[in-house]
């Protein structure tokens, strides 16, 4: 498992190696923490999930945004949405056709609630790209 770390430019430690794709992940920095359920969060899912081979980071994002969206998880969109723009994953376009796509296997009301939320997302992401560029 470390050389999959490494092939994707993270350090060797699973909390360094976990902490740094909640990073990436998030878009955002992102301290170390206390208690057993952050450290398994940061160790397990983030070193060890997040960066095993056969998926991309934009693979998982997708998956991700599917899962959440088909649950209603919108509070978990306004983070996962955000960082895909910022991180380049996925365009205002494919977005938009993900909240398309997805309406017809999650039902319409979340999905319309999902195509508005993905709107104002790019909106925001746009607005911020255009004052900071």
């Amino acid at each position: 498992m470390e050389g999959a770390a490494s092939e994707v430019g993270l350090p060797e430690g699973r909390r360094e190696r976990g902490l740094e794709m909640m990073r990436r992940v998030y878009g955002w920095e992102v301290s170390d923490g206390p208690g057993d359920f952050f450290g398994i969060t940061v160790e397990h899912l983030f070193g060890d999930i997040w960066t095993r081979p056969g998926l991309s980071m934009r693979d998982r994002r997708l998956l991700l945004v599917g899962v959440l969206a088909g649950q209603g998880l919108n509070d978990v969109l306004d983070i996962q949405i955000p960082a895909a723009l910022a991180n380049g994953e996925l365009s205002p376009d494919e977005l938009r056709e993900i909240g398309v796509f997805l309406t017809h296997y999650i039902g319409w009301p979340l999905g319309s609630k999902l195509s508005v939320q993905i709107d104002t997302l790019i909106a925001r992401h746009e607005k911020h790209a255009r004052r900071d560029g």
